[in-house]
């Protein structure tokens, strides 16, 4: 497997009196008890994750999780306690100031919930900020950010100012903005809650839609699972400061580590979710009827044939060879299955 773009092990964000000499004091593991008795809030404890190049990893949790404060210890917007983090192999905490300085105008975007659009700024001045920081010349950095306001689908609005567009396009823009400077690595903190359902629905479709043609390596921050199941390659799920599980959105549900996770899954569509290939059985001894269905196919899309066809049915790869088979009953366990 290549080497990760980002990759941080072990951690630690405790705020308090002299957080780094008590996190050096335990061996740089203090339990829960030593934390509560020294009174120091553990904001992130022990996190170890990577993120790889191309990747859309989903960092979710409920409010205080720890989740929104983990993505700006890998930016570095907030200094961790503890730790190792490392971006495209630099390693993060003995970056120079000048060498952060230069990461966050060159390889990290950034795009926030509130948006912070400047007011007094057009859609076109507020996109090409970034680039005036560079020192770019002003034809330079206005041909690229009118770029990124014709790919977030912004054209003709350049001259608006932000209290003249809707939430939807001032995210729009905030996402434009992030994008001028080309960077490798894209910080979204919530970007989409704020804004009405279905303005909220339309971004998430913009937001893949950008991602199929960009290709970014992207930490993604929410507390929707039904959103971080339709982004995400990878989900973290985040309790008091704990990564407690990453891994596929399916991964979660069929396999949840803890209450906690099961909880946060228990009422996802899992006909929609679980592919044939996750639930089928042993491929048929026989041919029935000659209906096939794709092992990559959700259960939800092959239900109705399955449920109309007498017998189990035969599941193919993409190469049409017999994989297993897939039968009425599991189906039903999939589509109506009961809480224990």
């Amino acid at each position: 497997m290549p080497e990760p773009t980002i990759s941080c092990r072990n951690v630690w964000k405790l705020f308090g009196d002299e957080p780094e000499a008590f996190l050096s004091r335990h061996g740089g593991d203090p339990d829960n008890r030593a934390i509560d008795d020294g009174g120091y809030i553990a904001a992130v404890r022990a996190a170890t994750l990577d993120v790889q190049a191309g990747e859309i990893l989903v960092v979710m949790g409920l409010s205080g999780s720890g989740k929104s404060t983990l993505v700006r210890c890998l930016s570095r917007l907030i200094e961790p306690t503890g730790g190792e983090i490392f971006f495209e192999g630099l390693d993060l905490l003995k970056a120079t100031p000048k060498e952060l300085i230069e990461l966050r105008r060159h390889k990290m975007g950034m795009v926030f919930q509130n948006f912070a659009l400047l007011p007094h700024r057009t859609v076109m001045q507020n996109v090409a900020f970034p680039l005036e920081v560079q020192g770019i010349d002003r034809q330079s950095r206005e041909a690229k950010a009118q770029e990124m306001i014709e790919l977030v689908g912004l054209n003709g609005r350049e001259s608006y100012y932000p209290r003249e567009l809707s939430g939807g396009q001032q995210q729009r823009v905030g996402i434009a903005r992030s994008l001028a400077v080309g960077p490798d690595v894209w910080f979204l903190d919530e970007p989409f809650s704020a804004l009405d359902p279905l303005i909220r629905r339309e971004m998430q479709n913009e937001f893949l839609r950008l991602q199929n043609m960009l290709h970014k390596t992207i930490v993604f921050i929410t507390h929707d699972f039904d959103e971080a199941i339709r982004l995400a390659d990878r989900i973290a799920i985040m309790k008091d400061g704990v990564i407690v599980q990453i891994g596929t959105a399916e991964e979660l549900v069929v396999n949840p580590a803890t209450d906690y996770v099961r909880d946060f899954t228990r009422d996802v569509a899992k006909g929609k979710l679980l592919t044939v290939a996750r639930v089928m059985a042993a491929p048929l001894n026989e041919a029935n009827g000659g209906l096939t269905i794709k092992a990559s196919e959700s259960v939800a899309d092959v239900a109705a044939r399955v449920i109309g066809h007498e017998g189990p049915v035969a599941v193919v790869d993409e190469a049409g060879r017999a994989v297993g088979s897939l039968s009425r009953d599991q189906v039903v366990d999939v589509l109506f299955a009961r809480e224990a």
